[in-house]
């Protein structure tokens, strides 16, 4: 039984500094990205995946219990709530941002073909 033990600790260990990995990455992302949406995408699908790994680790740690159970509910509460919250929150900044045309490039097959044959001329 203590062989199980470490096989679990092993695997909850690994889990957790999978979900640490995943935080790093995310704050590289928010403090490299310059457009306020690509940041906020950063946060928010590091957000959903780190706490997802890091807890799923506490979850095998733990064993099958009520706790992990409560584990599992906060894991699908997240899975739920972070992406709504997160889409609200962009739509909000692209709804309020005066200068959104600016980041946004807006582009039909004519002007695509106008590019190409200048490009070509030149």
């Amino acid at each position: 039984m203590a062989v199980w033990e470490w096989i679990r600790f092993i695997g909850g260990a690994a889990l957790i500094l999978l979900g640490l990995s995943i935080f790093f990455v995310e704050i590289a992302g928010v403090f490299r990205f310059k457009y306020v949406l690509n940041r906020m995408h950063a946060a928010a699908m590091g957000d959903t995946l780190g706490l997802s790994a890091c807890i799923a680790g506490l979850m095998l740690m733990n064993g099958l219990n009520f706790t992990t159970v409560k584990l599992l509910c906060v894991i699908i509460f997240l899975w739920l709530a972070s992406p709504v919250s997160s889409h609200l929150i962009a739509q909000l900044e692209v709804t309020t941002d005066p200068d959104a045309n600016e980041y946004e490039k807006i582009q039909d097959i004519k002007t695509i073909e106008e590019e190409g044959k200048e490009n070509k001329n030149e």
